[in-house]
């Protein structure tokens, strides 16, 4: 196997919290991003993305993302909203609502909502108050089951976790044996910087069943 001659060792103490950000989001590539709606007590839906996401449990089936604090210190709508109701709906974004996704990362006041100045459609959900992204082809009703607070002051982060109380899928998008097709799905995923990432190159290596020898 290949090895490298040799490293640049940057510990975290003593650079700026920005300089460890943006060194961090450009090591854990790519990520899936979490289109996140939420509601606030005043019933002003908020829709945000999200790129610290990720599933975490299967049994029952959890998600969880982490809004950061702003360069200023504080938090994202999403986060206030979800302390105050605990209900969330992860959207999963296709390539083809990324510009419309990205329009709705710009920090708007907490009395406007990005559902309606995006253009995107509301849809009711079933278990939770937050509606679901009509424009994204799978939805995720979620529970909140704990807030981790992670450091403070500007980009400290928040890790939420969620227990999926419904999957919706849309119609064609499941395969025969019951999983998202990734084809049809093609999510984007988000890189350092501004670049994001497709998934349309894969490759499939199964699990192996004997120890290597």
């Amino acid at each position: 196997m290949n090895q490298f001659s040799s490293y640049q060792s940057l510990p975290v103490a003593g650079r700026h919290p920005r300089e460890n950000y943006q060194l961090l989001i450009s090591c854990v590539v790519p990520r899936p991003i979490a289109f996140v709606t939420t509601v606030s007590p005043a019933a002003v839906v908020n829709l945000a993305p999200f790129s610290f996401f990720n599933g975490v449990a299967g049994n029952p089936p959890a998600v969880m993302f982490a809004p950061a604090n702003d360069r200023h210190g504080r938090e994202k709508d999403s986060l206030a909203n979800l302390r105050q109701l605990g209900e969330f709906v992860v959207n999963i974004v296709p390539h083809a609502i990324a510009e419309a996704m990205n329009a709705a990362s710009f920090e708007y006041p907490p009395d406007v909502s990005e559902l309606d100045v995006c253009g995107f459609t509301a849809i009711p959900s079933v278990h939770v108050r937050p509606p679901r992204v009509a424009e994204s082809p799978v939805q995720l009703e979620c529970r909140l089951v704990q807030i981790v607070d992670l450091g403070t002051g500007p980009l400290a982060g928040h890790l939420c976790i969620g227990e999926v109380l419904c999957f919706h899928v849309a119609d064609g998008y499941l395969t025969p044996d019951g999983v998202v097709d990734p084809a049809k799905l093609d999510a984007i995923a988000r890189m350092g910087g501004d670049w994001y990432a497709l998934t349309r190159e894969r490759f499939r290596m199964p699990r192996p069943t004997v120890p290597q020898k």
